[in-house]
């Protein structure tokens, strides 16, 4: 699963690459001015972050998903169980000082 993700990524970085060429051939031709360039590429970062953390989003609901089928625990799970086990221990401990 990781391994998808990171080719989604490295793949995406590509397209980026290939955009600022684009856009850099663009005001070397003189079809873009330096100022409309930075703004098209803002825009272009702007949408591909937007496009990263929908990415992750979804990993992360489809590793939830997955481990609800496993009927593992997920993160939220072993906080739950370790606050549990903070609380009882804390209990225990008092009752033994209060002896």
């Amino acid at each position: 699963m990781l391994d998808v993700v990171r080719k989604a990524l490295l793949a995406g970085l590509g397209v980026q690459e290939r955009a600022k060429e684009f856009v850099d051939d663009l005001v070397k031709k003189g079809e873009l001015s330096q100022s409309d360039a930075a703004k098209l590429m803002n825009e272009m970062m702007a949408k591909a972050e937007k496009s990263s953390e929908e990415i992750d989003k979804k990993v992360s609901e489809i590793v939830e998903k997955t481990l609800e089928k496993l009927s593992l625990p997920g993160k939220k799970d072993v906080e739950k169980l370790e606050k549990t086990l903070q609380e009882l221990s804390n209990r225990v401990k008092n009752l033994e000082e209060s002896r």
